[in-house]
């Protein structure tokens, strides 16, 4: 099975930019929907990007498109989450999921991924 390890999470100011990755372990990521998900205290676990790592449509939370680009890195060992134009409602952690399967649709759900990151902080100040 695949192990993930997120990182490049930080604290930014309002409009600022990170790129978030996040690194496969034990296998490679061929083969394997990847997605990112995020969490802001009290609140519930949400869909952010996902991409089927052998090729295809990437989707997006409707509400994040324009702002945050997932991408696939070389050698099948990283996917990428560009932040841009960040906001404070931002503010969260963010985790990589993995899944063996395609990934379709904007409207995936935790359950829909088996593995998972240990998560990285995004902190974005006003």
């Amino acid at each position: 099975q695949v192990q993930l390890v997120e990182s490049g999470g930080g604290l930014v100011q309002a409009g600022d930019s990170l790129r978030l990755s996040c690194a496969a372990s034990g296998r490679t990521f061929i083969g394997y929907g990847v997605g990112w998900f995020r969490q802001a205290p009290g609140k519930e676990r949400e869909f952010v990007a996902a991409v089927y790592y052998n090729g295809g449509t990437a989707y997006y939370a409707d509400s994040l498109k324009g702002r945050f680009t997932i991408s696939r890195g070389g050698a099948g060992k990283t996917v990428y989450l560009q932040l841009n134009s960040l906001e404070p409602e931002d503010t969260a952690i963010y985790y990589c999921a993995a899944r063996w399967a395609g990934v379709t649709g904007s409207r995936l759900r935790s359950s829909d991924f088996d593995y998972w990151g240990q998560g990285t902080q995004v902190t974005v100040s006003s």
